[in-house]
């Protein structure tokens, strides 16, 4: 069952392009759409975006892409329409291999009616309230969402649903939904996957205490980045996993640091699109160190694909899981950042053997995701606003990272050390390692601006200072003032007793 027109503006398509290469830009386009179609990324009636859209997004030329599609055409791969556009061909030619892929808060006192984990999560501080004020992190521009389309989707499904959907709803999420999820990740993450590996959950942190669940014992070994995302942590550490901070540098995790560390580990947790919260891209090399060490060990890699989306700069890298299809990496993603932070949806791309027993314990947790937001997705993906809301999204955060970018250095100067993002959402801000960064977060709160200190990602002994202020959510005509009240706050502690 469809939500508006199939096909819709097309696809979102994503290709690295070698510049550097003996090969020419357009015999690597064709290449590679051609092996996007036979091995099964782009299905058979999918609509191309059109060519001035690829253009943009592959930064080439236009011309480049229009002798593209007319060598495709040619050979049977693509099929124009008069009036309606270009689509992949109903029965391309055969098969061809696919191309290479690139590479501590204080405890309350003892609750005895409670658990050891319930004890355990009795601890934690409480999660923060932040409002959408200038630099609030991970905050998506709401301000810029399309409500009137979304709304309009949405009451068409209700009209649509009909009292079966409702009574024997999938725990694994809506098929068709899933096979959107599939047609997505296949095309734009560069792994061919199917609906049968897709489970629909409800964010990131009900995929990982599946995760948790289902391949974890008491005791475990898990290595986690340091810094690292805290909400891994936590439901990790709930499970009575044993957790070994690995530490992070320029081209992500260090898998020799952490073999020295823990040389056999059950479980790996990583960011390798954009780390959280450094910022940094998972180099080629290090992500086949890891695969070689999991494959040697027998570990589980959990790759969060954590603000793919958007990237200003530099060459797109596959996902993780491109680089072994159906094999160690569980695949998981979220639409809060893309779209709604309020809209609970997320996914988990399994692999084929995990996929049946991962539903099964999903179905026990939760009877199914909400049912009318699946829907909504649905027609929102298959439309094609979904791809053309990311384009937009990815033009208007990068003139908001320009100009808070701009704000910052005028306002911090020597204060802090600050460098454009590449991808992402947030800004790092580095400061003296005698400047305490939750203290100078608290200042800034009391003069209305949000940033998150960078100490408390850490599990290890000696975390870094700093700060990270979010630029997604900030129209340019507030950061100048925010930029200032944040050096206020900064020379404040820098100047208090203590200090």
């Amino acid at each position: 069952m469809a939500l508006g027109a199939k096909g819709g503006r097309g696809v979102l398509i994503v290709l690295a392009v070698n510049r550097d290469g003996a090969q020419p830009i357009g015999r690597q386009l064709v290449e590679a759409v051609r092996c996007a179609i036979r091995d099964g990324r782009l299905a058979p009636g999918t609509r191309l975006p059109a060519s001035r859209v690829l253009a943009r997004e592959w930064r080439v030329g236009r011309n480049t892409v229009m002798a593209m599609t007319e060598q495709l055409v040619a050979e049977g791969f693509l099929a124009t329409r008069p009036g309606a556009g270009t689509f992949v061909a109903a029965a391309p030619p055969a098969e061809c291999p696919p191309p290479p892929s690139p590479l501590a808060a204080t405890a309350p006192a003892t609750l005895p009616a409670l658990s050891r984990q319930g004890q355990w999560l009795a601890a934690l501080p409480p999660p923060g309230q932040e409002v959408p004020l200038p630099f609030v992190p991970d905050l998506p521009a709401l301000d810029a969402f399309p409500f009137h389309e979304w709304n309009r989707l949405a009451a068409q499904a209700w009209r649509v649903i009909t009292p079966a959907m409702l009574a024997h709803p999938d725990p694994a999420g809506w098929q068709p939904l899933r096979a959107a999820i599939a047609a997505q990740i296949s095309a734009a993450r560069g792994f061919a996957c199917t609906e049968e590996q897709v489970v629909v959950t409800s964010g990131a942190s009900q995929a990982l205490d599946l995760i948790a669940r289902l391949l974890l014992d008491p005791g475990a070994t898990v290595w986690i980045e340091d810094p690292g995302y805290v909400g891994a942590r936590h439901i990790f550490a709930a499970g009575g996993a044993r957790l070994v901070p690995v530490p992070v540098d320029d081209e992500g995790l260090d898998v020799a640091a952490g073999s020295r560390l823990a040389p056999s580990p059950r479980l790996i947790f990583v960011t390798p699109s954009r780390q959280y919260p450094l910022g940094v891209t998972m180099s080629p090399a290090r992500r086949q160190q890891l695969l070689a060490l999991a494959e040697r060990c027998g570990a589980w890699i959990v790759e969060d694909d954590y603000d793919w989306e958007f990237r200003y700069a530099g060459t797109p890298l596959p996902a993780l899981a491109a680089l072994q299809p159906d094999g160690l990496v569980l695949h998981l993603g979220t639409y809060a950042k893309a779209l709604l932070p309020g809209m609970r949806l997320g996914y988990l791309v399994l692999p084929r053997r995990l996929g049946r027993v991962f539903a099964r314990a999903k179905g026990m947790l939760e009877r199914h995701p909400p049912l009318v937001e699946q829907l909504t997705l649905h027609g929102f993906m298959t439309s094609g606003r979904f791809g053309a809301h990311l384009r937009r999204m990815r033009r208007l955060y990068a003139t908001r990272q320009e100009a808070t970018l701009a704000a910052l250095r005028a306002a911090l100067g020597p204060r802090a050390g600050i460098a454009p993002a590449e991808t992402g959402m947030h800004l790092l801000l580095r400061l003296g390692e005698a400047l305490p960064d939750r203290t100078v977060a608290a200042e800034a709160g009391r003069r209305g601006v949000v940033v998150r200190p960078l100490s408390p990602y850490y599990l290890g002994e000696q975390p870094s200072q700093g700060l990270l202020a979010g630029f997604a959510a900030s129209p340019p005509e507030r950061v100048e003032l925010a930029a200032r009240r944040l050096a206020t706050a900064i020379d404040a502690v820098t100047t208090s007793p203590g200090a």
